[in-house]
């Protein structure tokens, strides 16, 4: 079995810590990269940490992780409210997903409440800032010890 974690995310997400911090934070993507490296190290797991502007790009990794990784943290940005091919990606794989969002998307804009994932997602953690990605890869870590 892989103990490979697969951490994608989306649109923007590479301008964190200067994109709109009231909102997302002060961390860069890189700084929640190595905390979630170092949380899923402290569980016997790997990631693969990664981000694209490009839903295909993201598409594509999603086949990938369903071939190859334990499980897929996804944090797809505003793809989240738009992308029925991200949807069907995650619907066609057996890899578990869990989706995370920064903010609680549900106190934003009315158009933020709908997600095309929820529904193909094991799971949703959204408002809990960069802890949601470890939050993510404990729920992770504790699905697959129930297999």
């Amino acid at each position: 079995m892989p103990n490979t974690i697969m951490v994608l995310n989306g649109p923007n997400l590479n301008m964190l810590g200067s994109r709109e911090p009231e909102t997302y934070g002060t961390l860069t993507l890189p700084e929640i990269g190595s905390m979630a490296k170092d949380h899923a190290k402290t569980l016997g797991y790997d990631t693969d940490f990664r981000q694209s502007n490009h839903e295909g790009t993201l598409v594509d990794w999603i086949q990938e992780g369903g071939d190859g990784a334990c499980g897929i943290i996804l944090n797809a940005g505003a793809y989240t409210h738009t992308s029925i091919a991200i949807r069907d990606a995650i619907a066609a794989i057996k890899t578990p997903v869990i989706e995370v969002h920064l903010s609680n998307v549900f106190a934003r804009e009315e158009f933020r409440h709908h997600s095309y994932i929820s529904d193909v997602a094991k799971g949703v953690i959204c408002g809990f800032g960069a802890s949601g990605y470890v939050l993510a890869i404990d729920a992770i870590a504790s699905m697959l010890r129930v297999k």
